[in-house]
């Protein structure tokens, strides 16, 4: 290991990745498009693009055919309306998958990101440079046996041996991750923290605690404050609770710009199109051989990734939200959930399978997807929440792209990657753990950290009611048509005698003691008592409730507020409540709601 090292910078290539919006449109226009081809100009600057509609799916990219530029009209010889004619020499562009028909085999459409709004409407983004990758393009050489080694940990943590230098990729090695939702499915090599500690730098996708895990990163911030830690400029930072470690050593680097290590190792860190905010994806190259990590981004880089990699790494697995499991009333009944289940996850079996192919790495590995609602108390939600298996994913993958080498990873299982790319059949590409290794864990500190969240029960802010106003004052959401009910249960989601029961009205940010006669939305939350007073304390986000499935929603109208779970999920202020002022004179925040 190298015991220092800075990075290698060339300035006239440091251009970061810009994402413009092109073209925007309302809820009413967006309404109005029906299936098929439009053309639609930018008021702004007159320009022209192109937008495909099949059912709920669009697909868009500029009006300029990528051979010299000419403008496309529709395809008056097209019977299926999805391909239009380049004006300058004829090319025809088929729109639903944006390949090139005439000549065929000849390009890919770059695409525009298609952002839906909260209000109904959407809005184009353009990505530049599209594929940043090509930038300083280096010829692959040879690797020797040995000398690239990646070894599966847990979950989302690899660690990639890349000469002399040691890369580790989202460490979650100890503790739960939502709170106390989720934990390890396979337990981790016994030496796993020791090689988090010895890491020569480490790359952190998101702030999500089954990547951005506070437990494990205690244990490094104890041992190595100072080792290099890696995030994307995300616009909310993966570090917002960076109080609760001291690390001395993170560095927040821009989308689409190579980070040169030494003359053979660099990496780029890459957006979500669909949660730009928060998610990041990473490609690692060695010697001019890439390594693509797209971990749980929902579409990396706008869609738009490198072909050919010598090995890719995505999750697979699903079940990574509250929706359906934690509903109740209407439609939500264990037959209806389990067969919306059902439906997702092989959907997105059949997305990634789809994805694999279309990039067609040498060598893919799933992972980011092995955790378990292990908790007694979740044990409907084990039950109920089934994911997709890697092996059922990598079964399909090699029924549609045969040449594709999979790789179902075991906790210190290790690809030796020159060896799988000289000999993508060789025995000696694949070290699996003994026989006797453990894989998956049979037992987990419940206790320490449960009782860790429960202490927030008894702190001092708790006992003056007024703290609801204090804190939904902090969180700054209102002007929104809805009324919620929050009413803190114990671990089987019965309501506590002596727990809070209140109504938060968002039009004006008010507490009534009765829903108002308004028409308004409505949502009924019951939140087990440890968690919500854990998240109120401390301003964690309400993801540790939501995707920990910590609490039971119902809802009249049955429909998905975005708006008002966004922003308590991503966009709650990053400093969080003043709970010392508040103390000091709690009387002067009069709640004017009641228990109901």
């Amino acid at each position: 290991m190298f015991e220092s090292f800075s990075l290698l910078w060339f300035p006239d290539k440091m251009t970061a990745q810009t994402a413009k919006v092109v073209l925007s449109l309302d809820a009413e226009a967006a309404s109005s498009l029906k299936d098929g081809v439009h053309f639609k100009k930018s008021a702004e600057d007159g320009k022209c693009y192109i937008i495909y509609k099949n059912g709920k799916s669009l697909r868009a990219c500029k009006n300029q055919c990528k051979h010299q530029g000419g403008l496309f009209i529709k395809d008056i010889e097209d019977l299926d309306g999805r391909t239009v004619k380049c004006t300058k020499h004829n090319w025809k562009l088929n729109v639903s998958t944006m390949k090139y028909v005439n000549p065929p085999d000849s390009f890919l459409q770059d695409e525009l990101e298609v952002e839906i709004l909260d209000n109904g409407g959407f809005q184009l983004v353009e990505l530049n440079p599209v594929d940043p990758w090509l930038t300083d393009p280096r010829e692959p050489l040879e690797l020797q046996e040995g000398e690239v080694k990646v070894t599966y940990l847990t979950h989302a943590c690899m660690e990639l041996q890349l000469g002399e230098l040691r890369f580790m990729f989202d460490p979650w090695l100890k503790g739960p991750a939502f709170a106390r939702g989720w934990w390890l499915l396979h337990e981790p090599p016994a030496d796993s923290l020791d090689r988090l500690c010895a890491a020569d730098l480490i790359y952190i996708s998101h702030m999500h605690s089954d990547h951005l895990s506070y437990p494990t990163l205690k244990v490094l911030s104890e041992r190595r404050p100072d080792v290099p830690i890696y995030v994307g400029d995300t616009s909310r930072p993966v570090f917002w609770l960076q109080s609760q470690v001291k690390l001395t050593n993170i560095n927040v680097v821009p989308f689409g710009v190579w980070q040169n290590i030494d003359e053979h190792l660099r990496f780029m860190i890459l957006m979500d199109g669909v949660h730009p905010e928060m998610d990041t994806c990473i490609i690692v190259e060695y010697k001019g051989h890439k390594i693509l990590n797209t971990v749980d981004c929902t579409r990396p880089n706008g869609g738009r990734l490198p072909e050919k990699v010598d090995l890719m790494m995505s999750d697979f697995a699903g079940g990574a939200s509250g929706f359906p499991m934690t509903f109740y009333g209407g439609k939500y009944t264990d037959s209806w959930k389990e067969q919306f289940i059902r439906n997702e996850r092989k959907k997105l079996l059949n997305y990634k399978a789809l994805l694999v192919k279309s990039l067609q790495p040498r060598i893919y590995c799933p992972f980011a997807g092995y955790f378990v609602e292990a908790h007694p108390s979740d044990r409907y939600i084990k039950e109920t929440n089934v994911k997709n298996s890697p092996e059922n994913l990598n079964a399909l993958i090699t029924k549609h792209a045969p040449d594709i080498k999979t790789w179902t990873p075991k906790p210190g299982a290790v690809l030796d990657l020159g060896l799988a790319l000289r000999d993508p059949m060789s025995s000696e590409a694949i070290i699996n753990p003994p026989a006797s290794a453990q894989i998956s864990k049979d037992s987990w500190d419940f206790d320490l950290y449960v009782d860790e969240l429960n202490s927030a029960i008894s702190s001092e802010i708790f006992k003056h009611q007024s703290w609801i106003q204090f804190y939904y004052t902090w969180a700054g959401f209102k002007h929104y048509n809805l009324v919620v009910r929050m009413i803190e249960s114990d671990d089987n989601f019965e309501p506590l005698t002596d727990g809070y029961d209140y109504l938060v009205d968002f039009l004006d940010l008010s507490f009534p003691p009765t829903r108002p006669d308004r028409e308004h939305s409505y949502v009924e939350i019951k939140n087990r008592i440890g968690v919500m007073r854990h998240v109120v304390l401390h301003g964690c986000l309400w993801d540790d409730l939501y995707i920990g499935f910590q609490n039971r929603i119902s809802r009249d109208p049955d429909v998905y507020h975005h708006k008002f779970w966004n922003h308590f999920q991503t966009e709650l202020p990053l400093r969080g409540p003043d709970w010392d002022q508040f103390l000091q004179q709690p009387t002067q925040w009069s709640f004017w709601g009641m228990s109901i």
